[in-house]
């Protein structure tokens, strides 16, 4: 069976055509309708048939949650697919069989069977792209609590307040934030690129990017390093938590922020401070396939749940 792979996010849609392992042949790119259910459809539906046949199935990854009861899809960026049980929607529209999986969970897959987790029992993936998620695989399986949840180390309140340098002289207090979800104190409000720019902006006023403030970090400007420790402080916490729960041996990051390997090899060390375990041994590590990741992992979630 050929398996066509798409990576949905809130601004394009990514086809592509499984080739084996980590090997894919990228299709077609186009923009998401993320408001209209019609539109989307017709989009999705415009990049697959070119590509369609009796013998293919698509395998989705896709940001949000996906509901193994239900099916239906729960993605705050993608507010077209609100309600609606996406994959069986969507066999019926295109005649072939959908598999629908979260982006971080495919990601999970990918990083354990062909990435940076390859030859470890326990996965660990995170997330740092615009927020905070993560997906767990064990034995080259990947974990799906209830409702779909598992991994999603993004939401609980678990950032506590903090009192940090400010790089000008200043101790400020650090709030929990309120979140999207509803609470306050969740890691996604800090760890993603609008985490740190939220932080930045507390801190120091104003407005800066989070690859401006990287930048200015690498370069040693002070009140960027502040930014940068505010946020391995709060971010290693709830990510060691993460690993003496699970007993990952490797956490590879991905997203926008795991693109920043000096960023990632200081949350390294700041987790490796902080966990239980003690070893020499890099364990929060850049991911190796980086936004490749959904599309790969997206076939070998067909291979899970749908072949």
């Amino acid at each position: 069976m050929t398996v066509l792979v798409a990576d949905i996010g809130g601004s394009n849609i990514r086809l592509a055509r499984h080739r084996q392992g980590d090997a894919y042949e990228l299709l077609t790119s186009v923009p998401t309708p993320a408001q209209d259910w019609a539109q989307f459809c017709a989009a999705l539906g415009t990049a697959v048939r070119p590509y369609a046949s009796t013998s293919a199935a698509l395998s989705i990854s896709i940001t949000g949650v996906v509901s193994p009861e239900t099916g239906e899809v729960a993605a705050a960026n993608l507010p077209a697919l609100g309600g609606r049980p996406l994959a069986a929607e969507l066999e019926a529209r295109l005649g072939m069989p959908v598999v629908v999986t979260n982006d971080a969970d495919c990601a999970a897959l990918a990083e354990a069977r062909v990435g940076a987790g390859v030859g470890h029992g326990v996965v660990f993936c995170a997330v740092l792209g615009t927020g905070v998620g993560g997906g767990l695989v064990v034995d080259g399986r990947l974990v799906r609590g209830a409702g779909g949840l598992s991994g999603e180390w993004g939401h609980a309140p678990i950032v506590n307040e903090a009192t940090v340098d400010a790089g000008d002289g200043r101790r400020v207090r650090l709030p929990r934030f309120r979140c999207g979800c509803g609470l306050a104190g969740c890691a996604d409000t800090v760890g993603g690129a609008r985490g740190l720019e939220r932080l930045h902006a507390f801190l120091h006023g104003g407005e800066a990017t989070s690859r401006q403030i990287l930048a200015a970090w690498a370069a040693g400007e002070p009140l960027a390093a502040a930014t940068v420790g505010a946020y391995l402080e709060l971010l290693a916490g709830p990510l060691a938590l993460v690993i003496n729960v699970t007993g990952a041996s490797v956490v590879p990051v991905c997203g926008g922020l795991g693109r920043s390997k000096a960023l990632v090899a200081a949350l390294d060390v700041a987790v490796r401070e902080r966990i239980l375990r003690r070893g020499e041994s890099a364990l929060v590590v850049p991911s190796l396939l980086d936004d490749q990741a959904g599309l790969i992992g997206a076939a070998y979630a067909f291979e899970r749940i749908g072949a």
